[in-house]
């Protein structure tokens, strides 16, 4: 569907970093404001290294970006990454939706005629 050796590289490293349930639960936790490596670490049963290793991952794919605020070094979600994995998807939505269309046709058509074996109905 037409995506360059460099876009599909950078896919396969965004669908990589976005397979573990755990980046993906950090990514949500993003999604709510900038955090530390041990606010991130809080609700999982991992080490604070564990989770810098996690990190790492969504930052060579693109998915996080790392700040300085004095001696903190609050992780952010970075929003390019994931526009690229949507419009990779949006090429396949636009087909689910004509076989959706497809569908409620045929299934129109199959009441229509269920309908009219039936005949009128008596009131």
């Amino acid at each position: 569907m037409g995506y360059s050796t460099t876009k599909s590289r950078k896919l396969d490293i965004t669908f990589a970093a976005l397979a573990d349930p755990t980046r993906r639960a950090i990514l949500g936790r993003l999604a709510h404001g900038d955090a530390s490596v041990n606010d991130l670490a809080q609700p999982f049963r991992m080490s604070q290294p564990a989770v810098s290793k996690h990190l790492k991952v969504l930052e060579r794919a693109g998915l996080v970006s790392r700040g300085f605020d004095a001696q903190r070094r609050p992780r952010r979600i970075e929003g390019a990454a994931l526009a690229e994995v949507n419009d990779w998807l949006q090429q396949y939505r636009k087909v689910w939706e004509r076989n959706f269309a497809r569908l409620d046709n045929v299934l129109e058509a199959m009441k229509t005629e269920a309908k009219r074996k039936r005949g009128p109905s008596k009131r």
